[in-house]
């Protein structure tokens, strides 16, 4: 994989008709502009546990390790005629054409990739896939976005796609859609309403399972979930985590990952640099 720089990669960019124009620098990343509003990147740590385990206290803290598992990209939206910050619900309500849809979505994932590529970020990147995407395109998922990562000197293997809880209901068109990503280079994580999917999840191969953490702690379901998950040896992410409560009970049952804006903002907060062991 080529190092590009974030200024290189946009340059790169600028020869796809799609992209050409809607990518612009900003700060040390990139932005994007379509559809009268302003997109930007942020991104949510994935942290595994069991490294910051075994490996304290010779590491100062789980900031230092998360990167092992990667980062899911968050999109912020900013109308710019009003300056107003909007929710992607917001945004994907004002497209009325699925092929607005699949724009959008492309254009997000390929600015996402450019600034966490272009700043040398390590491990692996989340990327969500909008579900109207999923189904205007009929065939061969992934062909697009992974030929535009290879003309950037980008390696697919190194992004997760991750698809959304009603299409991972469907075991089907979970199975079709991780066999066909996976046919182009990516890793595929499926994100399950409820813990009775875990067993069809892994039935499709996925490479990552995804599931809510008030839900599980809601059912009951947290020991069950870390044992099927462990059982058929597929990483079991815990996500949304909100407070510590809900990151003590996860301990308790010793899930490996974890995900949520409470553990980002805990390391932020943390005395030492990201030192999470009081909660460890």
């Amino acid at each position: 994989m080529i190092n590009h720089s974030v200024s290189e990669l946009l340059e790169l960019a600028s020869s796809h008709p799609q992209l050409a124009g809607a990518l612009q620098a900003s700060g040390d990343g990139v932005e994007a502009h379509a559809h009268g509003v302003g997109m930007s990147s942020e991104y949510l740590a994935i942290y595994d546990l069991a490294s910051y385990a075994s490996a304290a206290p010779a590491m100062s803290g789980v900031g230092e390790f998360g990167d092992e598992v990667g980062f899911e990209a968050k999109l912020r939206v900013r109308d710019e005629a009003t300056g107003k910050i909007l929710s992607l619900a917001d945004l994907f309500a004002t497209l009325r054409d699925d092929q607005q849809i699949v724009s959008l979505d492309r254009l997000a994932r390929t600015l996402h990739a450019i600034n966490f590529f272009g700043t040398h970020r390590n491990g692996l990147l989340f990327l969500n896939v909008h579900e109207r995407l999923l189904k205007s395109v009929r065939y061969d998922h992934g062909r697009y976005f992974s030929l535009v990562l290879l003309s950037f000197g980008l390696n697919p293997g190194r992004i997760v796609i991750e698809i959304p809880e009603a299409a991972s209901a469907h075991k089907t068109f979970l199975g079709y859609l991780t066999k066909s990503y996976q046919s182009y280079g990516f890793k595929v994580a499926g994100n399950l309403s409820n813990a009775g999917q875990i067993i069809a999840a892994a039935d499709s191969r996925l490479d990552f399972v995804k599931i809510d953490t008030s839900a599980a702690i809601r059912d009951s379901m947290v020991k069950p979930l870390v044992g099927y998950a462990n059982r058929l040896k597929v990483p079991l992410i815990f996500k949304r985590i909100r407070d510590e409560a809900q990151f003590r009970v996860l301990r308790q049952y010793d899930v490996r990952y974890v995900e949520g804006e409470y553990l980002s903002t805990l390391a932020a907060d943390s005395p030492g640099p990201h030192d999470l062991s009081e909660w460890l």
